[in-house]
């Protein structure tokens, strides 16, 4: 039985925060193979994530990739990164909003079809962390699209994506992802 502690913090603006206090004991594989299990389930085989860099400073994007490199290979676990947010079952968003990129976010989230699903990956996604309150961001993407989750991290380690990602997948009902 996979041992995963994951602390579900609801906050006033619904994004529910993850927070991986001991995912020291999980195995990535065992890990993997939940999330397959329910990307299944929930969206009859794949997963598509759209990743829009709102502004951020790359970090974050470094774990993302680092998620397709042949340690982590999450493409055999069922999930691929798309180019566009209209084939996109899922958003991933990074860094705090800027000014310049306010608009495209709110494209790209428009673009993506129902059930949306918006996950802000890193602190700088949720509140603008050390950029917030500077002129040149709205801080965090609450500001601009709706956020449904969010995963900490300053950035999260691949293996804590994946494990909010699975988090995420457990919470989502599949009467919900239809019902739209």
């Amino acid at each position: 039985m996979l041992n995963i502690f994951l602390k579900i913090i609801k906050t006033p603006n619904n994004v529910i925060s993850i927070d991986s206090g001991d995912i020291a004991n999980a195995a990535y594989a065992e890990v993997g193979e939940k999330v397959r299990d329910n990307i299944k389930r929930l969206f009859h085989g794949s997963l598509a994530i759209r990743q829009v860099d709102a502004g951020s400073d790359n970090a974050c994007e470094q774990e993302l990739v680092a998620l397709s490199n042949n340690f982590y290979d999450v493409e055999r676990f069922g999930i691929h990164f798309v180019a566009s947010p209209r084939h996109a079952d899922m958003l991933f968003v990074t860094g705090p909003v800027t000014r310049n990129m306010a608009s495209a976010v709110k494209d790209a989230y428009e673009a993506t079809p129902e059930p949306k699903i918006v996950v802000a990956i890193g602190d700088d996604a949720l509140d603008g962390g050390i950029f917030r309150g500077s002129y040149a961001v709205m801080d965090g993407v609450d500001s601009v699209i709706p956020v449904h989750y969010h995963i900490p991290g300053d950035p999260p380690s691949p293996k804590d994506i994946l494990l909010g990602l699975l988090h995420i997948l457990e919470v989502v009902d599949k009467r919900s992802l239809t019902a739209k």
